[in-house]
């Protein structure tokens, strides 16, 4: 198997068992799912949830490490043409319009919408999401770094363009989630994207 299959299988059992943690949560509680039950939910043992995760709550945060992720591999595959923001902003949007497998059999329901709010309000779940946060922000920050010809060692602008994004992606989120729709995370994203473009110019 060679590396790209192998890292792309990784990334599949990954999301899988993160998958399957967000949508036993919602349906039975947070504090009634166990690694057993989301293992057997993915189809794998516990060794292998084991393996990628030290707990329920990495593995929740990890969808969205991952989706930041691909955020910044989009970046630096956007055309050279676009404006950093427009770049940006077409990320962070097809990442997101992406999002929604994980409900994709039914619309989104106050029974779904509370109970990722109540997942989210886990402390445990809080921690891990801003040790995500914090990993995904360097991850982005390369990312813009190389876009704009800068360095985050020695420049602030693509540190505070990466928490910035971050910032507005998790303001939009729980917007929506007040709302109650998760339908809306679409334009709230575009308006979040949109007033930080006008406020962080491209240097």
């Amino acid at each position: 198997m060679s590396d790209g299959l192998r890292e792309r299988k990784k990334r599949e059992t990954r999301l899988a068992l993160s998958t399957a943690t967000i949508r036993l949560a919602v349906e039975r509680g947070w504090d009634e799912v166990t690694v057993d039950d989301i293992a057997a939910a993915a189809n794998v043992s516990v060794r292998t949830f084991r393996n990628y995760f030290s707990s329920k709550a990495e593995a929740v945060a990890s969808r969205h490490l991952e989706r930041m992720r691909q955020v910044a591999e989009e970046l630096l595959a956007r055309p050279a043409s676009e404006s950093l923001w427009e770049a940006l902003t077409a990320a962070v949007l097809d990442r997101f319009a992406l999002g929604h497998e994980i409900n994709a059999d039914a619309a989104p329901d106050r029974h779904w919408v509370d109970g990722i709010r109540l997942m989210l309000s886990a402390p445990a779940v809080q921690v891990a999401i801003l040790a995500a946060n914090a990993e995904a922000q360097q991850e982005l920050s390369a990312a813009v770094a190389v876009r704009t010809g800068t360095d985050p060692e020695r420049d602030m602008y693509p540190n505070l363009v990466a928490a910035a994004v971050i910032a507005g992606c998790s303001v939009a989120i729980e917007q929506s989630q007040r709302t109650g729709s998760a339908e809306s995370i679409m334009p709230l994203l575009r308006h979040a994207l949109t007033g930080l473009a006008a406020g962080l110019p491209e240097p």
